[in-house]
């Protein structure tokens, strides 16, 4: 509870000190500072009220736009505090310094909110790459992989936009078409009208989903069931073989490692390659990158991976560099292990995204 509120008082508590303590007084002062006190107590309120047992979309909408917006103020108002000292250092006197730094605070912090939320509603950018495989056999050589992940349907409705996404993959003319995890937050009967659109994805050669987080923080088994029944296969801990001209190719899928928790979930890489043909080429469908550690083991030609947003609001991706070993993008491991991490197509929580664009993904693969 002490770290639950210490969270929000940080977060407030800076660009209070910048913008109300250090610029106002008297009416203003106190007019101000109350903005920051409702603020600062709202937060944790939205994020309990919305994320904890009564799963309000009306508090997980106020909840998750304030942390959004507290994270960016905060940001700016650390960088508008060094920048403070830098006038104090040229010789800069209040009360215009102050006023000079909030007022540039406030100006950047409004500009950068409405790119960010522009950012996060947009339809993706389509992001094209081509990708060695060793061992692809020469009928497979061109084939295509197209891959969404993190689309995080949840309590502001979407529904368009998931058309929209669905519109452009099948414009990609996918042979292959990959959901990395985290499909949704909130109940197969809240948020079953957005994910409806991926039943009409079109790849010939399968549509492979595996779980996230976000799936065992809310409904696993039923998101489980729901992308069977629009005709996706689920990859738990296990593999399918796809063939074109003669040529083979395992397409791999585990539990992301929150599964644990719940009986019979959780990744497990031996199981899935159990029975798969040595000298056929693996691609790997696992939702975190750190998961490259026991790929690397299996020889892995391929692991594609979501779950780190690219970061989603700068400079967060810095905090997320401490946990996973990719923010974004390609990566080579060990000798013959390759990672790709999608910055994501949806967005979680607060909407914005700040220099962390969105994306669908097309993967290309070349012998």
């Amino acid at each position: 509870m002490a770290l639950f509120l210490a969270i929000p008082a940080l977060l407030f508590g800076v660009p209070w000190w910048l913008l109300v303590y250090a610029t106002s007084s008297g009416p203003l002062f106190w007019a101000g500072s109350a903005v920051f006190v409702l603020a600062a107590l709202s937060l944790p309120a939205g994020m309990f009220l919305g994320h904890g047992p009564r799963q309000s979309d009306a508090a997980v909408v106020v909840g998750d736009t304030l942390l959004g917006a507290a994270w960016m103020l905060f940001t700016w108002s650390v960088i508008g505090a060094v920048v403070r000292g830098g006038l104090i250092v040229a010789g800069v006197d209040d009360p215009a310094r102050s006023r000079i730094v909030a007022a540039g605070v406030v100006v950047v912090w409004v500009a950068l909110m409405g790119w960010a939320t522009f950012e996060a509603r947009r339809i993706p950018r389509v992001r094209s790459l081509d990708i060695t495989i060793p061992g692809l056999g020469r009928a497979l050589d061109g084939l295509r992989l197209v891959v969404v992940t993190d689309t995080h349907f949840a309590a502001l409705n979407r529904l368009g936009w998931s058309r929209r996404v669905v519109e452009i993959v099948n414009e990609l003319r996918p042979d292959i078409a990959c959901h990395a995890g985290d499909l949704a937050d909130g109940s197969v009967a809240k948020r079953r009208a957005q994910v409806e659109p991926l039943g009409k994805v079109e790849a010939p050669l399968g549509r492979f989903y595996i779980t996230g987080n976000h799936e065992y923080f809310g409904d696993a088994p039923g998101w489980i069931d729901y992308m069977t029944e629009l005709g996706w296969q689920p990859l738990r801990n296990q593999h399918e073989v796809v063939e074109r001209g003669g040529d083979r190719l395992v397409i791999a899928g585990i539990d992301d490692p929150t599964g644990v928790a719940l009986d019979g979930h959780g990744p497990d890489l031996p199981a899935a390659l159990r029975g798969a043909d040595p000298d056929v080429p693996v691609i790997l469908l696992a939702h975190q990158p750190k998961q490259i550690v026991d790929a690397v083991k299996a020889d892995v030609a391929l692991q594609v991976s979501g779950h780190t947003h690219g970061g989603q609001i700068w400079p967060f991706r810095y905090l997320v560099r401490l946990d996973q070993p990719v923010v974004a993008g390609l990566s080579r491991h060990g000798t013959r292990t390759q990672l790709y991490t999608s910055r994501g197509t949806g967005f979680w929580g607060p909407p914005f995204r700040l220099f962390a664009p969105s994306e669908i993904t097309v993967l290309t693969l070349r012998v």
